[in-house]
């Protein structure tokens, strides 16, 4: 979906996304991509088997450049997490190693909080093929895994930096969960509404359409519930006006 639009606000911080042994550098543009999507701007490469600066990477990271123009280069996760005091290791394979494990969801609420408090904070991504190494872990003091189909369990790198930096971005956003695009209309009124209900009802008794007298209060009360339900604006409302002005005026005859 395009959605950049370079007028508004740049969101940035949060933790760093630390990809240890990436492979290609197609991936490292993607993984940018996805950080820069969810305000993630610290990226730090330990030994990226392909050249560094890529090419390849400016390409796949769709503009987001000034995360790659600001990825450090590590020669060792050790060198790499050296600065920070809290240490995420993202993977899906269950690992020998006695850790604490924690989904992504409650480890941004952590990281959150650890970031407000002044702390640096990291996530470690694990090369393409394989993901990190038993030994890698042991830079970490949690281990974050994604409760995903226990079959196939699987991410790109990308698509896992993606879902760890959305789980950061939510804890912090606030957006309302529904809103209503109005553009130049505004919600109608109970008055309106209820002028335009009291009329397709005369209407419809007009029309002959309550014919079973019997029925009739239950018909009416679904019609009103139903356009109640729907939360009309007022210009919809002016538009249903229309719709039944039209419905009751006289057919022309057609030639």
């Amino acid at each position: 979906m395009a959605g950049t639009d370079r007028t508004q606000q740049q969101i940035g911080g949060g933790p760093d996304i630390i990809l240890v042994g990436p492979q290609l550098g197609e991936n490292i543009g993607a993984s940018a991509r996805a950080m820069l999507n969810c305000g993630l701007t610290a990226m730090s490469l330990v030994n990226p088997r392909e050249p560094w600066p890529n090419e390849k990477a400016v390409k796949m990271s769709s503009g987001a450049t000034e995360v790659l123009d600001k990825a450090q280069l590590f020669d060792s996760i050790e060198a790499a997490v050296r600065g920070l005091n809290r240490v995420y290791a993202a993977t899906a394979r269950p690992r020998d190693n006695t850790q604490r494990v924690v989904t992504p969801r409650h480890a941004a609420e952590e990281m959150r909080q650890a970031v407000a408090a002044g702390e640096r904070v990291g996530v470690l991504f694990g090369p393409e093929r394989a993901g990190l190494k038993n030994e890698d872990l042991l830079h970490a003091d949690t281990i974050m895994t994604v409760p995903l189909n226990p079959a196939y369990a699987s991410l790109n790198l990308a698509q896992a930096v993606l879902l760890v930096g959305y789980e950061w971005f939510q804890t912090g956003a606030d957006a309302e969960p529904e809103a209503l695009r109005m553009n130049a209309t505004r919600p109608a009124n109970k008055q309106e509404l209820g002028y335009f209900l009291d009329r397709l009802e005369q209407e419809l008794d007009a029309s002959g359409f309550f014919h079973v007298d019997d029925m009739r209060p239950t018909m009416v009360g679904n019609l009103r519930t139903l356009f109640q339900r729907a939360n009309l604006t007022e210009q919809e409302v002016r538009t249903l006006h229309g719709v039944v002005s039209s419905l009751v005026k006289p057919t022309k005859p057609r030639n």
